[in-house]
């Protein structure tokens, strides 16, 4: 799947759910989907700054060339709204994450049902996950 169709499917997904309770109810349940993060990689290097809770990503490249990112939250919103980013960012070329725009974020009402803090925090968990495409473009060209 392309991200352009991860995303409609996880807008699909929403427009199911009218009620912003149960919208949050879902993200809280999709943050538990996610694998667990290995708590030596939770360091300082891997701590996203700006967000009000603790979140960590960290990456690696796959043999194929995709970058593979590990993360978790402190908070259960925010360790869902991680999952929702790694359902549509994981595993992708340094391309495909530059090129991104992610429109699902808007689409399914998200971004105006966050607090400032936390959209700033998502704001700043996808400049992380775009700064390691630069990086991991830059060494595949070396």
């Amino acid at each position: 799947m392309t991200i352009n169709e991860t995303q409609d499917e996880i807008i699909e997904e929403f427009q199911g759910l009218t009620d912003w309770m149960d919208r949050y109810a879902y993200i809280i349940d999709l943050g538990n989907t996610l694998p667990d993060f290995p708590e030596s990689e939770k360091i300082p290097a891997n701590l996203i700054e700006g967000c009000q809770s603790r979140v960590w990503i960290s990456a690696s490249r796959n043999n194929d060339n995709t970058i593979h990112f590990n993360a978790d939250s402190d908070a259960l919103i925010v360790k869902g709204i991680v999952a929702l980013l790694m359902r549509v960012l994981n595993d992708r070329t340094p391309d495909e994450l530059l090129g991104a725009d992610l429109y699902f974020i808007e689409k399914i009402g998200l971004k105006e049902h966050l607090s400032p803090t936390r959209s700033n925090g998502l704001v700043a968990m996808v400049r992380q996950i775009k700064n390691y495409a630069k990086a991991y473009k830059i060494l595949n060209h070396t």
